[in-house]
């Protein structure tokens, strides 16, 4: 059996880390007992009030009946608290999330410098084609769902989906989304997906590029189960809070 201190530790941990789950708890079943509370204190006013002269000033009224709503109010402000703090915990740990995806995606392009420093842009390539062809094959065409209206097979490696499509229309894409880049500043995933006659993902509205980095489009031709496929990626990954500019 665990000692008492450390079954607290670990209890101490999992409240720290489902801390905004428990607090939007409290707020949800706060905002329920305060609707609870006022209207039992409303219906017990009205019935003291009942009681009394009608002819009675709204201070008098007020003076009879306040205590009654002592515990709405005391809830309504423990909700209140529990809303602001799961607010301000989710975003305290999206900016930490959003740092850390900095911090790795500047060491990526640091390291992905310095093998192209080290090997030259051929053998770089080549080593990207090998990866893209070890995603695919990890992950076969099968009896995956193809999507799209082009000629040519292709597989994009930030989703991991098949579609029809070819190079001249994803280049195309490329093109018009960098323009909107250059003209409105920003431009969602989703937008691209829109060119491409892809579906959105849950994700595609929320990551994008901006003038800090266009897009940039690489291409790896690839078999997969045999059928010649081309790998679209992002040499410039998409980035959440793309529309925030500094």
């Amino acid at each position: 059996m665990l000692p008492l201190g450390e079954i607290m530790k670990r209890f101490e941990k999992l409240v720290v880390d489902n801390s905004p789950t428990i607090l939007t708890a409290i707020g949800v079943t706060g905002s329920l007992t305060t609707a609870y509370l006022t209207g039992r204190a409303s219906f017990k006013a009205a019935q003291i009030l009942s009681e009394e002269s009608p002819y009675l000033e709204a201070k008098e009224k007020v003076q009879l009946c306040w205590k009654l709503y002592i515990p709405a109010v005391g809830t309504a402000v423990l909700t209140v608290a529990a809303v602001i703090g799961a607010n301000r915990i989710g975003s305290r740990r999206a900016a930490a999330l959003a740092v850390a995806y900095s911090v790795s995606e500047r060491a990526f392009e640091e390291y992905k410098s310095k093998v192209i420093e080290r090997v030259g842009e051929k053998k770089e390539q080549a080593i990207r084609d090998e990866i893209a062809q070890a995603r695919v094959d990890r992950d076969p065409v099968g009896n995956a769902v193809i999507i799209g209206e082009g000629r040519v097979l292709c597989y994009e490696d930030f989703t991991g989906r098949y579609f029809l499509s070819d190079m001249e229309a994803i280049r195309k894409a490329q093109n018009d989304i960098n323009q909107r880049i250059i003209t409105d500043s920003y431009v969602a995933l989703s937008d691209l997906y829109d060119l491409l006659n892809l579906p959105h993902t849950s994700e595609s509205s929320e990551v994008g590029w901006n003038t800090d980095k266009l897009l940039d489009i690489r291409f790896s031709a690839i078999l997969s189960e045999g059928r010649p496929c081309i790998s679209v990626g992002f040499q410039v990954k998409p980035i959440r809070n793309f529309d925030r500019l500094s």
